[in-house]
């Protein structure tokens, strides 16, 4: 990849702090078989003294020859290149480094897309796509060192929420910086038994981000066709991915998958997925349930977003909705959450430890409005378990 060696046009720059005494340096690894790009994001990341480029790699048999020697919190990881490229790579990079987060760099292309929701569902966090020549500029790198500073901060410790702070607090206790407190405090939270409601549920909602697409892969594929309830998934990724993402879908849960456009009808035994370009909002007609799109700016700015789906599916159903938050950054999800769960609802969240990022979860959790916090296998055999149990009383 053939890239100018600078950002862009001049602009301001703004130095970032130093980590301090809590805050250990994050440790990244770059992995690319372009010499220009590793340089690159090697200035970037080196711009905030709160990481340190620990090594760099042109190929993926190196990047694991080196992962073997020197730690890394985070690897940005190229995917295709000579020899044998990031994605079979990926694999033996978690399996030397199980706490180390990737961040795969990639494409708008198809094949990028295949490659890249592939590595996703392989347990890469997130993906971040690969600029054309001359467009690395501040923003892109605004965008990256947040990304890295996200994934990286889970492994480093961060412990500045006590243990009980918000587990019943109103939801201006859990602010965007609580993203980064995810070890902890969840070791604290309660494990509330499966409640009742979930008997009832007639939709599953699913909200999910960074790390997302592992933990949906987990979760899905446990749940078996005597699982008949309609299932309405929104992940964050570019509109590019959203079909590919589908047939991924489709492949793993083993049910009919279809992008939720405007019109679109929920129907049992089928999963729903929000589309990149547009909130996936839920009414009721006819005694049916129909997907209605709009596009207008959610709280947590996310599109799609996980509160318009949540927010709509507390009217449409009342209290029979099982939401569920998976892996992601920031809050997306928690207001849309309230709603489920004032409405009678209920919520279930993955727990920090096997999170990418503790941010949409954690701030059900903490806030106290999930009444199962849980690993993705463990949520999934929860919904069989209940559905099992609701089955033997009804015989």
């Amino acid at each position: 990849m053939n890239a100018p060696a600078q950002f862009g046009p001049r602009t301001s720059v703004r130095r970032l702090r130093p980590a301090g005494r809590n805050q250990p340096c994050i440790k990244v690894m770059i992995v690319d078989d372009s010499l220009t790009v590793r340089t690159i994001f090697k200035r970037m990341v080196e711009h905030d003294p709160r990481m340190k480029v620990s090594a760099t790699a042109s190929s993926g048999e190196r990047a694991i020859a080196s992962i073997e020697k020197q730690h890394a919190d985070v690897v940005l990881l190229d995917l295709e290149m000579p020899g044998m490229g990031g994605l079979k790579a990926l694999p033996q990079i978690l399996s030397i480094s199980p706490e180390t987060q990737v961040l795969v760099v990639s494409s708008l292309t198809t094949d990028g897309a295949e490659m890249t929701l592939e590595a996703l569902s392989q347990g890469a966090a997130d993906t971040l796509l690969k600029p054309r020549p001359g467009e690395f500029t501040e923003r892109y790198r605004s965008q990256l060192l947040g990304k890295i500073n996200a994934l990286g901060s889970k492994e480093k410790g961060a412990r500045a929420v006590s243990a009980s702070a918000g587990l019943n607090a109103p939801d201006t206790a859990v602010s965007q910086s609580d993203d980064d407190n995810q070890a902890s405090v969840a070791d604290a939270l309660p494990v509330v038994p499966t409640a009742s409601r979930i008997n009832r549920a007639e939709v599953i909602a699913i909200g999910a981000s960074t790390g997302g697409i592992h933990a949906l892969n987990l979760m899905l594929q446990l749940l078996t066709p005597a699982c008949t309830t309609p299932i309405l998934i929104t992940q964050h990724l570019p509109s590019s991915f959203i079909p590919v993402f589908a047939r991924q879908i489709e492949n793993v849960s083993g049910r009919r998958t279809q992008i939720a456009e405007d019109g679109t009808e929920i129907r049992k035994g089928e999963i729903a997925l929000a589309t990149g370009h547009s909130h996936m909002c839920i009414k009721r007609h006819a005694g049916r349930l129909i997907v209605r799109s709009n596009a207008e700016p959610a709280s947590s700015g996310c599109l799609p977003s996980v509160d318009p789906m949540l927010a709509s599916l507390a009217q449409a159903c009342g209290g029979n909705v099982l939401g569920i938050l998976l892996s992601g950054m920031g809050r997306d999800g928690f207001e849309g959450a309230r709603a489920i769960v004032e409405a009678g609802g209920e919520i279930w969240a993955q727990d920090a430890e096997t999170s990418a990022v503790w941010g949409m979860p954690g701030a059900v959790a903490k806030a106290g409005l999930a009444s199962l916090i849980a690993p993705p296998e463990e949520l999934g055999n929860a919904i069989m378990q209940k559905l099992a149990e609701n089955r033997s009383v009804a015989g």
